[in-house]
């Protein structure tokens, strides 16, 4: 067991997230318990008490900072991001496909309804903001689609979360498209891009 260390207030909440955070990434969902990052931070077994009442509010927040860090990237990809009426596509696509395979324990965590708190305010916030922004940009990229904007989100993000799950699963394995050549993954890209009408670019 570490030795038992000396924490200031702010610091030992900090400590213990990122300690979990490393626990997730080293074992999985599985390996991050009150106990474990208590022992792998040195501090008694009570200690994270005082800034995460439990385990779900750990995970909660781990799951929080992780749509944080999507939406980040998502709001840079816009922003850097030639025009186009379909650029969206690859923009959500790319930081979802990125942060799953970069962050696998990460991305399975914000898809456990049974262990985060999926109607804590922050967390339903930021989940909501990027379910907005795409949301948005469909309806800015498709005024006269035949479908309402939920439905080409809803088409769009099962596509791109099936995937990773059944990459991330080991159901699907890394291949290229073998008629274009590029990866599957930006394969399923361009697909859904055909499935898109092509509008002036905006």
């Amino acid at each position: 067991m570490s030795k038992k260390q000396s924490f200031h207030h702010g610091d030992l909440k900090r400590v213990l997230f990122d300690v979990a955070l490393t626990l997730l990434d080293r074992d999985g969902v599985d390996g991050v318990t009150i106990r474990a990052v208590a022992r792998e931070a040195g501090v008694s077994h009570g200690a994270p008490v005082n800034h995460y009442r439990d385990r779900k509010a750990l995970l909660t927040a781990l799951a929080q900072r992780q749509f944080e860090t999507i939406l980040c990237s998502i709001e840079e990809g816009l922003s850097d991001a030639a025009g186009g009426s379909r650029v969206w596509i690859d923009v959500f696509g790319k930081a979802m496909l990125d942060f799953g395979f970069n962050f696998p324990n990460r991305y399975k965590l914000l898809w456990r309804g049974d262990l985060i708190d999926l109607q804590d305010a922050e967390l339903s916030t930021v989940m909501d903001q990027i379910y907005d922004q795409l949301c948005d940009e469909i309806e800015r990229a498709m005024p006269q689609s035949e479908f309402d904007r939920d439905t080409v989100a809803i088409a769009f993000w099962s596509m791109v979360h099936g995937y990773l799950d059944m990459r991330l699963s080991g159901m699907f394995v890394s291949l290229n498209d073998k008629v274009s050549g590029k990866p599957r993954d930006g394969a399923l890209l361009d697909l859904f891009k055909m499935l898109v009408p092509q509008t002036l670019d905006i």
